[in-house]
């Protein structure tokens, strides 16, 4: 539902173009602005986001993070560049940021692109978080872990793109 409203200054050429677009598009001249504006893998990326920030410490979160891994991999590179280049919009607390921007830059890395620079807000836990509650699995997790999630202080065995 819109309650706000935006308003922007064009020239008239920049007006038409922008109406004879929207014209083309089916669209209404708001409409197709925003469209161009939140590309839909961005509002994707956005939107999974607040699906693991619902999920808190619930151990449905990992079915969320799996949704995410899905969506990162099936991506271009452009369209992963497009879709990950915001912070994300939900509250995600401290583990869940840490996971999410690792697996965003593990992605970027995979596609060959340049990370976003938030990223680098996500300095990693304060405590190390270890994939697996048996003690006799640390080391193999503490060896085994990709770089981007060693470096936010997860250890998991597994990521974008695989499946357990």
């Amino acid at each position: 539902m819109k309650t706000e409203q935006l308003q922007i200054r064009v020239s008239s050429k920049d007006k038409a173009n922008i109406r004879k677009r929207a014209r083309a598009a089916n669209m209404d001249m708001s409409e197709w602005v925003l469209a161009a504006l939140f590309q839909p893998v961005t509002r994707e990326f956005q939107t999974l986001c607040t699906e693991i920030a619902k999920q808190g410490q619930s151990p449905n979160r990992f079915c969320a993070f799996a949704a995410l891994s899905d969506f990162l991999q099936r991506l271009d590179s452009d369209e992963l560049l497009q879709a990950v280049q915001d912070l994300p919009d939900a509250k995600l607390d401290e583990f869940s940021f840490n996971y999410v921007a690792a697996m965003v830059e593990l992605a970027c890395y995979r596609k060959k692109i340049k990370p976003a620079t938030w990223l680098h807000d996500a300095e990693g836990l304060s405590e190390p978080y270890f994939g697996s509650p048996l003690l006799s699995l640390r080391l193999y997790l503490l060896t085994h872990a990709l770089v981007p999630f060693k470096k936010r202080n997860i250890f998991i065995d597994s990521s974008v793109g695989d499946r357990l």
